[in-house]
């Protein structure tokens, strides 16, 4: 099974995004309080390792793995 990943820019002049955003930015989660549950539960790796920091900062190039969905952090367009 091979997942399709998902390109999430950040804004312009932005250097990273919280993890917690990206999942609700995403639509992965219904808001900003059940992406931060998921998080604490471990539910949730960046760059393949289970990350459970709610505030994490997302750069360019993080791989963010949840529920099947593959997000990946790209540069402001």
């Amino acid at each position: 099974m091979t997942t399709e990943t998902q390109a999430f820019a950040l804004l312009q002049g932005d250097e990273f995004v919280e993890l917690y955003k990206v999942l609700k930015v995403q639509g992965l989660v219904n808001g900003g309080g059940e992406a931060k549950h998921v998080i604490t539960e471990g539910q949730v790796t960046v760059n393949g390792e289970v990350d459970t920091r709610k505030r994490k900062k997302c750069v360019v190039g993080d791989l963010i793995s949840f529920n099947g969905a593959n997000i990946e952090i790209v540069p402001a367009q």
